[in-house]
């Protein structure tokens, strides 16, 4: 197989090509305003627009254009080692709690598909988790019975389908996996259908609690309900930005060997690597995801790219990489979501986030919840994924989280401190952050030799940014906002661009 990588696109995006919705204008009140047109937000919006409320979703670029369309899109309810740590932490009836809510927005994703008739290839699938090594062998069977007892059709089994020497895994049986754009295209199509408005290239800029309104970069609007599912919650508020540990994964995809790949879906418990297959006009794709690293941590990202394809290419037929890119995942210290209320006492503000790299059915699961809740209804998840629960376990990681947080904020400034580059230095297509005076700058030069400088300190808490020389972006290590070469913001909690640097 050529290690040569295409410009990074999506597969999804590059085959689900989406309306224009340039013509809708943004109404001065709804009952609803929803944040972000990703899983959970379109859910969120599609189940109050169906119990008569009047629903507006603002997203800053395009519909499924983020992270829910930039996913290996597994609708499963195998969360990698999952259930064993639930049960272990905050007991059985976590556990089979967690299964449930899973399980149902898997069923839900189902049935509304077939209902709506939504072409988005949903297959059903035998999802495996298995490890290569004998020290994670009773780890899997612990699993197994854990995830069995929580009410999954879950079991030990001694080998997968992959060309790996793999000493066990615990299977899942009727999981699935589709097309995510094509989903939630059809999703919004829905929210529209009844009676809901979206809004592409609106971006949320900030909240006024007292009018209850979202003020947007085209306009204001008024709500009685706020749900900030912006998969980063983009305000401070309720201070996630120190709660959530951001990390990217990479995917690679490409046409199976002789067009022929493994059937289930497949990850390594020890690596994180991962393998599905897509079907579509006779031609067989292998999806591989992993090589996942904290945001901004890392800058030779093609290195990883290539590590990757060459696993998939050994051990799941990767025949060659037509399309690759990464996803932007959000997890938590306990392992469980954010979906409930804001921060405490916020009686009409919601937030949906930290579904780690399980957001098909954790953003469909937390749309059920918010939906529940904003109608005043219960919903068994609703204490489990509360927002501000507490357990002395997490709290300690948060604590570890943020210390590399504070590494970052000191490090990097002391380590430019000693270094003597100049902007003239920068070779076309290399990319670094300088000094320049007292100022420092991040600069990238372009292949034809032109110069792009912004200011280096993130505008969310001022941290050093850091560039990712796959997807030309400024990453920050500390809360993982991103940026373009311009200072354009890619991903949030940031929500102001890069200040231009003049040279």
């Amino acid at each position: 197989m050529t290690t040569a990588l295409p410009v990074p696109l999506s597969l999804w995006v590059d085959t689900a090509p989406a309306p224009d919705r340039g013509a809708a204008s943004l109404p001065s009140s709804a009952d609803v305003v929803v944040l972000g047109a990703g899983i959970a937000g379109l859910t969120t919006a599609l189940l109050l627009a169906r119990a008569g409320r009047s629903v507006v979703v603002v997203e800053a670029g395009r519909v499924a254009g983020g992270v829910s369309g930039h996913t290996t899109a597994k609708v499963s309810a195998q969360h990698a080692v999952k259930y064993s740590m639930l049960e272990d932490r905050h007991g059985a009836g976590a556990a089979k709690t967690y299964a449930t809510a899973q399980s149902e927005a898997l069923e839900w994703i189902a049935a509304t598909a077939a209902k709506a008739r939504i072409d988005c290839a949903f297959t059903r699938a035998d999802s495996y988790v298995y490890t290569t090594h004998a020290r994670t062998v009773e780890t899997l069977r612990r699993e197994a019975d854990a995830a069995a007892e929580a009410g999954l059709a879950a079991s030990f089994v001694g080998d997968v389908e992959l060309a790996v020497p793999a000493l066990g895994a615990v299977r899942v049986t009727r999981q699935a996996h589709f097309h995510p754009r094509r989903w939630l295209l059809g999703l919004a199509a829905e929210v529209e259908r009844s009676g809901g408005t979206i809004l592409e290239h609106t971006r949320a800029t900030s909240l006024d609690l007292r009018g209850r309104a979202v003020r947007t970069s085209e306009g204001d609007v008024e709500a009685k309900d706020i749900v900030v599912a912006t998969h980063y919650p983009v305000f401070d508020r309720g201070m996630y930005f120190a709660r959530l540990d951001p990390v990217r994964d990479l995917v690679v995809a490409g046409p199976a060997a002789a067009n022929v790949a493994p059937a289930g879906m497949y990850l390594d418990a020890d690596t994180h690597h991962s393998v599905r297959s897509y079907t579509a006009d006779g031609t067989t794709t292998v999806i591989a995801g992993g090589e996942h690293y904290r945001v901004g941590a890392e800058t030779e990202i093609d290195r990883r790219y290539r590590r990757l394809a060459a696993w998939a290419a050994e051990h799941a037929g990767l025949h060659r990489v037509t399309h690759r890119w990464s996803a932007h995942d959000m997890s938590t210290a306990d392992g469980l979501p954010y979906v409930g209320r804001y921060f405490p006492g916020a009686a009409h503000l919601w937030v949906a986030t930290g579904f780690g790299q399980w957001g098909m059915t954790g953003g469909t699961a937390a749309g059920h919840v918010l939906a529940a809740r904003i109608l005043g209804e219960d919903h068994p998840a609703a204490a489990l994924f509360d927002p501000h629960r507490f357990d002395l376990h997490s709290a300690l990681s948060v604590v570890e989280d943020n210390v590399t947080v504070g590494r970052h904020l000191v490090g990097d400034h002391l380590a430019l401190l000693w270094q003597n580059r100049s902007l003239d230095e920068i070779e076309p297509g290399r990319a670094a952050v300088v000094r320049a005076g007292v100022e420092f700058v991040a600069a990238y030069r372009g292949e034809g030799g032109e110069l792009h400088t912004v200011e280096a300190h993130c505008t969310h808490l001022g941290c050093l940014v850091a560039f990712n020389d796959s997807e030309r972006t400024w990453d920050c290590p500390c809360h993982g906002s991103r940026f373009d070469i311009d200072g354009g913001v890619v991903q949030g909690p940031a929500v102001r661009p890069l200040r231009r640097h003049s040279h």
